[in-house]
């Protein structure tokens, strides 16, 4: 039951940054109704989950040399993968790319470590 709580968690946050980033970044548009939206963070949830840890894996040098910046081009490819899988989603050039990819990895660490608070009160 913990993990179904933490992946709610995760696809609520992540809906949450989606929508952020639809409102404060110029070239990120989604075009759904709230049930895409929802949707949109499941997948993005998805992806986290299971391609994530594979690339930080495989990348590892690359992380440990730039001092973890290279997480930054993970995440955004990650959001460029959201952006092939979901037809809602539109991001237009590199610097929205840049820009949404900052913001919702904030709010996914906001998300994650409010989580983890909420582990260590049980």
């Amino acid at each position: 039951m913990h993990f179904i709580a933490k992946l709610i968690l995760h696809v609520l946050g992540n809906a949450l940054a989606i929508f952020l980033a639809d409102r404060f970044v110029p070239g990120f548009l989604f075009s759904g109704d709230l049930r895409a939206l929802l949707v949109a963070g499941l997948v993005l949830a998805l992806i986290n989950i299971f391609i994530r840890p594979v690339l930080k894996l495989f990348f590892g040098p690359f992380i440990l040399l730039s001092f973890g910046l290279f997480l930054l081009v993970i995440n955004a490819f990650l959001l460029y993968l959201l952006d092939l899988f979901l037809g809602t989603l539109t991001i237009e050039g590199y610097i929205a790319l840049f820009y949404s990819s900052i913001l919702i990895g904030l709010v996914n660490f906001v998300v994650g470590f409010g989580g983890k608070a909420a582990d260590k009160k049980e």
